[in-house]
């Protein structure tokens, strides 16, 4: 496995999460990530950086067919009129044709999941959104939107202290993708005790190992949030080791 990997062969394994990341720093950690090696950058619509995130992409220099682009549809645009009427809008934002997935950010107890997954899969078959996920779904309701359409992932937070093992299990009994995001724990699992003396054996960090851990569990993409150089540098240099299956479990018994 390398950066470029693809699970399913269609999302990157690790990407650029940008929630937070706005105005110049956002376009700027965007050209970052990608003259790195990154190719995979996530977005949403009420991050309010879909337009710097697209300046980024354009300014980068990278053809905008090798990056993977995530947004997500907003709670309050949850309905067939809203996702059709603003998924276009954060296309023009973008400066894109087309978003390589486009997710439901939160589920509401007011939206018709039907209708919206449907509604999704009618902008699949036009060409403007290539896949379709959702975002943040317990395991009843990602079973029921598979149920409805072909769901690529359910991204929710998932870190070795917040644990998503039953959506996990989801994911892989029917060969989907659980997109993990905030995987550090927004800061936390860098001073983690535990990590830091694994990560001393292979010369890595807490916040590398943590990484490590989560995509050898198979089946998962990360999106660790990072706008500095160095951090998208450390974050993305988890390709040459291996946790043992000691290793794995310690750390699945982190909290």
């Amino acid at each position: 496995m390398n950066v470029n990997s693809k699970l399913l062969g269609i999302m990157p394994v690790i990407g650029l999460g940008t929630w937070e990341m706005t105005g110049s720093s956002c376009i700027r950690g965007v050209i970052s990530a990608l003259n790195l090696g990154y190719r995979h950058i996530d977005t949403a619509q009420i991050y309010g950086n879909e337009k710097e995130v697209g300046k980024g992409i354009k300014e980068s220099g990278v053809n905008r067919e090798e990056v993977f682009v995530t947004t997500k549809v907003a709670t309050y645009n949850l309905t067939r009129a809203r996702i059709k009427l603003t998924v276009p809008e954060s296309l023009e934002k973008l400066g894109t044709d087309y978003v390589d997935l486009l997710l439901i950010h939160w589920p509401t107890s007011s939206m018709i999941l039907e209708d919206c997954l449907e509604t999704m899969f009618e902008l699949n078959g036009t060409g403007l959104v290539k896949n379709v996920g959702v975002s943040n779904f317990d395991p009843a309701l990602i079973k029921k939107a598979n149920r409805i359409g072909p769901v690529l992932t359910n991204q929710v937070k998932f870190t070795p202290y917040q644990h998503e093992f039953e959506n996990l299990a989801v994911a892989k009994e029917s060969d989907k993708i659980i997109t993990a995001y905030s995987p550090l724990g927004r800061g936390r699992i860098a001073g983690d005790k535990t990590l830091g003396r694994i990560g001393a054996v292979y010369g890595k960090s807490a916040s590398q190992v943590a990484l490590r851990w989560l995509i050898q569990l198979g089946n998962i993409s990360i999106i660790p949030k990072a706008s500095l150089e160095h951090h998208q540098k450390e974050n993305i240099n988890i390709f040459d080791f291996e946790l043992t299956v000691e290793e794995m479990d310690l750390i699945r018994k982190l909290r």
